[in-house]
This record gives C-alpha cells, sequence and structure tokens, in this order.
C-alpha cells in the first residue's frame, strides 16, 4: 500500500493505493481516518494513480464536474457498505440526497420493507474515499447539515464548490429535532 498527500481548500487531504485502484481518501482530521488501512503503507508521491486523482480533484476545486467513472476505485468494505457507496456515486454533482432517501433505495435493493436511515448514516460515515465517493452529499431528512465525518465547516464548503442552492440547509444546534 501506498500514500501521499494533496494540499486543498479544506485541508490536507491524504490519498491510499494498492498502486493500481484509489483505496483511500481522507480530509486532515476526518473521524475514521485511514481506518481501512491494512499493514504497512509507504509514502510514494509519483504513482501514476496518484497523478490521476490529484488532476482530477484540481479540476473538483476549480469547481469543475469531474468525471469519477475514470478513476479506477477500490473502497473496502462489507456487501452494504459497497451498495451504499455506489448509491453515494449516483448523487448528481451539485445536488443532494436525504439519508432516508438512501435507506428506501437499499430496501428496495435488498428487497427489504424497510431500512434504518441510522444504518445509512453508518455506512455513508465509514465511506473510505471521501469527496469523490461524496458522503457530503447527504443531508437530514429535515435538511440539516448533519454527519460528515471529516467535519460541518468542509461539507459546507464542498456543496459550495458544486454550486448547490443551501437555501432550506441548516447546521443543527443542540437542542434542534432531527
Amino acid at each position: 500500500m501506498y500514500s501521499t498527500q494533496y494540499q486543498s481548500p479544506v485541508g490536507v487531504i491524504t490519498l491510499e493505493s494498492s498502486g493500481q485502484h484509489l483505496t483511500g481518501l481522507w480530509i486532515e482530521g476526518q473521524k475514521y481516518f485511514a481506518q481501512t488501512v491494512d499493514g504497512k503503507v509507504e509514502s510514494k508521491q509519483n504513482l501514476p494513480i496518484f497523478e490521476e486523482v490529484k488532476k482530477w480533484l484540481d479540476s473538483y476545486f476549480e469547481g469543475q464536474n469531474p468525471d469519477v467513472s475514470i478513476l479506477p476505485l477500490a473502497p473496502k468494505g462489507g456487501e452494504f457498505r459497497q451498495a451504499v457507496w455506489k448509491i453515494l456515486c449516483s448523487i448528481p454533482y451539485g445536488q443532494y440526497i436525504t439519508y432516508g432517501e438512501i435507506a428506501k433505495k437499499i430496501a428496495i435493493l435488498m428487497n427489504k420493507p424497510s431500512m434504518s436511515s441510522q444504518a445509512i448514516g453508518g455506512a455513508v460515515g465509514h465511506n473510505p474515499i471521501s469527496i469523490i465517493i461524496p458522503c457530503h452529499r447527504v443531508v437530514g431528512a429535515n435538511g440539516s447539515l448533519t454527519g460528515y465525518a471529516g467535519g460541518i465547516d468542509k461539507k459546507i464548503k464542498l456543496l459550495e464548490i458544486e454550486g448547490v442552492d443551501m437555501t432550506g440547509l441548516f447546521v443543527p444546534t443542540k437542542g434542534t429535532a432531527l
């Protein structure tokens, strides 16, 4: 496994790769930082995959909508988490979805009558490839900007970069009913 860092408008980002696939992307200080890393990681700056991802990130932070499908992603996680992350990848740039909407999609996919929004939140929160697998595009049912492992301030910044209409979205304060 290999890693490198990228300086971004939301802070230092650590990239992890098997050498062929991107396996991790974490914002400095992110909850669950590098939780999926197995064994020793060697620092390496010039892997082709890192160059591709850095170009993608440059484009993203310039306010463009780079194509995610061109990146070879290999997030580590079980079947449930993989299904949730696949749905995250389908959220259009500049838009958002609620945890409840994802829960309904997963319930249908898994042929279940319902799915817990909290279970979805757990899978979203453990996304090992932040930004590229856009977990920042998930909000609470009432428009609350909650549950971003990188920090709410970074979630807001990412949504602003994408030009999301923030009308109706808010940061919950202590005691706010979600």
